[in-house]
């Protein structure tokens, strides 16, 4: 993988986390019940996938 894919793989890594970070901030804030719990899994697994991308970028 050339130089500029791997910056933007990291980019959109990088933009992955923040976005989950923000979707866990209001969720614990806004929410209650399973919709509490739907939005922390959806915001788990775009955590992971943006770790992946942090990763590759890496490799």
């Amino acid at each position: 993988m050339d130089p500029m894919m791997k910056m933007w793989v990291s980019f959109v890594g990088i933009g992955l986390m923040v976005l989950s970070a923000v979707l866990i901030m209001i969720t614990r804030s806004k929410t209650k019940g399973w919709l509490r719990f739907v939005l922390s899994l959806v915001a788990f697994f775009i955590l992971v996938i943006g770790m992946g991308c942090g990763l590759i970028s890496i490799i």
